[in-house]
């Protein structure tokens, strides 16, 4: 499993609805791609959001960062979306789960 954390804060001066659908868009793009696994984003008190996305590999995790719409969405966020972020990304090295099998 491969990990890809995004940490942000949106701009004062957001146009909520265009992010809005820009976000759905984007969730129903990365479901499709081959290796998705699963996404959950989570907002702070302090307004950060961090959004998680997990992936089969990093293969995978590559082949939604080339994806050309998923590209000109980034632009989007950096021009008008994001005051800041971080990007981090890396192999799971260790996993534990309870119960057990759960999906």
């Amino acid at each position: 499993m491969y990990l890809v954390v995004f940490r942000n804060r949106k701009r004062a001066d957001l146009d909520g609805a265009a992010y809005g659908a820009d976000a759905d868009r984007m969730v129903d793009l990365a479901q499709a791609q081959p290796g998705f696994l699963w996404f959950k984003s989570y907002t702070a008190e302090d307004g950060e959001v961090v959004a998680i996305s997990a992936w089969a590999d990093e293969a995978a995790a590559l082949g939604w960062r080339r994806n050309a719409e998923h590209s000109t969405v980034q632009g989007r966020g950096r021009a008008e979306y994001y005051a800041e972020y971080e990007l981090l990304s890396g192999p799971v090295t260790r996993h534990h789960q309870f119960p057990e099998g759960r999906p």
